[in-house]
């Protein structure tokens, strides 16, 4: 290109200035800036997390709204439901009767069963047909049955479409919504996988009911049932539902518990405290559990003194035979005084009586406390006395008349007789423990049947009223099982049972082991909590 040629091209310098300012800020305009969505963008672990909380408070409130099955159950219209819980479990509510609580599993949901109504339809066609009772418990497994798969069903679709839907109001999303709802029926399926490893179909040999305490032991069952017969889930829960029947059925009266005759009932009591009230709930646990003796392991009264003594009158009037054994504030003075009562006997020493069948011996406490001018000598007195009862317990096995239960007040005077008797029982502690003792001895140490006694209206917090009835074999004197009774302090109208077996009685286990084969190799049958022995955790 010749000189003439390239002065006629334009250059930037020639252009005018309206065309060459579009291209000047062309090449110095700044890059476009960046969206919030490139700013502000989540990490995943973030988005991960976002998307696990909306996926369980979907599905919980999924269950809270659809997750409920409607099922028939023999006579009676039942609500099952799974509902999130720590602990896992099943619930059957049986009103107006109250609750029956069973460990059956360990996941972080729980089975709530809740019986609705009665069918009168239904209900009439077992009254008029009796003979369809003997049939009724297949029938009400196949229906438990068929209403579990229901409430899968019901349940899988509730927290997938809880899950879901709350995922879409959040993210409006539909593919975080769909991932939400598949990992909503993960974590179901994940929770039913830790049940059904967890799953613990003999469960019901130790529930806990609450409610109406005198129809407690109708709806639980003797010890005898309850180790021969209730071997599965299934089977107990079709009898629940028979008996609540024929509960229901009787519409004025509730059958009355019908005790086993092989079967010694023993009542615990201990730490009264002066309580009045006390008398009226023994009495009460005396014949709605057809008692045979009652053991009081002490502390009936609080200061000792003589003007207490006629607090003690009604101990003969109970219905039962009254065995006593001195607490820390009980004086010789109230010992005497009971000595000579009707109905009424008074061990201490390691005297030995036989009641009812059972060969009992006990020792009175050493100390008594209210007395402030003697400084009291702890346990060391205490296992000095409980010496005294093991030399007894020893004489009576030489002479070939063992004993079946050693009684003490304080725990550290009832563990001297272990691997001498196959049962202690103490109290002062006012709160119960159950311990194998190394020798293969229970001790089971019952809280306060008061409630702390008159005592307890100083407290924040008022303190149950505690007693336990002991099953023994009519023929070993064996524990077979015993039933933990716990009440509402002052103020409270609460009423609890729970049934406890031995684990040498589950169904399929090996026969009692004697004290003397060592301790339970059963962790669930070791205390989690050893005996408060020590001065400074006394009751005063």
């Amino acid at each position: 290109m010749d000189r003439a040629a390239r002065s006629r091209t334009p250059t930037a310098e020639t252009l005018p200035d309206a065309v060459r300012a579009p291209a000047s800020r062309a090449r110095k305009a700044p890059p476009p800036p960046l969206t919030a969505d490139v700013v502000q963008s989540p990490r995943p672990y973030a988005r991960a997390l976002g998307l696990i909380a909306v996926t369980v408070l979907g599905a919980w409130l999924g269950l809270l709204t659809l997750g409920t099955a409607h099922v028939p159950v023999g006579p009676m219209d039942t609500s099952m439901r799974l509902r999130p819980s720590l602990t896992g479990g099943t619930r059957i509510d049986v009103a107006p009767l109250g609750d029956l609580e069973l460990n059956s599993h360990y996941a972080p949901l729980r089975l709530d069963v809740d019986v609705d109504r009665l069918d009168p339809v239904r209900s009439q066609a077992l009254v008029d047909h009796p003979e369809r009772f003997a049939g009724l418990q297949a029938e009400v497994t196949h229906d438990i049955t068929r209403g579990a798969i229901g409430l899968a069903f019901h349940s899988c679709a509730a927290v997938a479409c809880g899950a879901a839907a709350l995922s879409l109001a959040v993210h409006r999303r539909p593919r975080r919504a769909l991932a939400a709802g598949g990992l909503a029926l993960t974590l179901l399926a994940a929770s039913a996988g830790t049940a059904y490893a967890t799953w613990n179909p003999q469960s019901v040999l130790e529930p806990k009911f609450s409610g109406l305490l005198s129809s407690a032991p109708s709806v639980v069952g003797n010890a005898r049932n309850i180790v021969s017969e209730f071997n599965v889930y299934q089977q107990e829960l079709a009898r629940l539902v028979t008996n609540m029947t024929k509960l229901y059925d009787a519409a004025s009266t509730l059958p009355v518990y019908q005790p086993d005759p092989s079967t010694i009932r023993v009542l615990h009591v201990s730490d009264i405290h002066l309580n009045p009230g006390s008398w009226r709930i023994i009495a009460s646990l005396v014949e709605q559990y057809r008692i045979n003796v009652i053991v009081d392991t002490g502390d009936t009264m609080d200061h000792g003194s003589a003007a207490e003594n006629h607090f003690l009158d009604p101990v003969s009037t109970l219905g039962a035979p009254y065995v006593w054994v001195r607490g820390n504030h009980d004086s010789r003075t109230t010992q005497r005084y009971l000595t000579g009562r009707r109905h009424v006997i008074v061990l201490d020493s390691g005297k030995v009586t036989q009641v009812a069948g059972v060969r009992i011996a006990g020792v009175g406490d050493p100390q008594f406390t209210p007395d402030r001018s003697v400084v009291a000598a702890g346990d060391p007195a205490e296992r000095t006395a409980g010496g005294r009862l093991a030399d007894s317990l020893r004489t009576q096995r030489l002479a070939g008349t063992p004993v079946d239960i050693a009684l003490a007040h304080n725990p550290a005077a009832a563990t001297e007789a272990d691997g001498l008797a196959p049962l202690a029982l103490a109290g002062h502690i006012h709160h119960r423990e159950n311990t194998t003792l190394p020798q293969g001895t229970r001790l089971m140490v019952e809280g306060s049947t008061g409630g702390g006694g008159l005592r307890a209206v100083q407290n924040k917090k008022p303190a149950p009223v505690e007693a336990s009835v002991l099953y023994l074999d009519r023929r070993t004197k064996r524990l077979q099982a015993w039933d933990e009774i716990t009440l509402g302090g002052l103020g409270l109208s609460r009423a609890e049972v729970s049934r406890h077996l031995p684990r040498e009685n589950h169904p399929g286990a090996t026969p009692s082991p004697s004290p003397s084969s060592g301790p339970s190799s059963d962790p669930s049958e070791r205390s989690t909590r050893s005996p408060s022995h020590s001065p400074g955790n006394r009751p005063r």
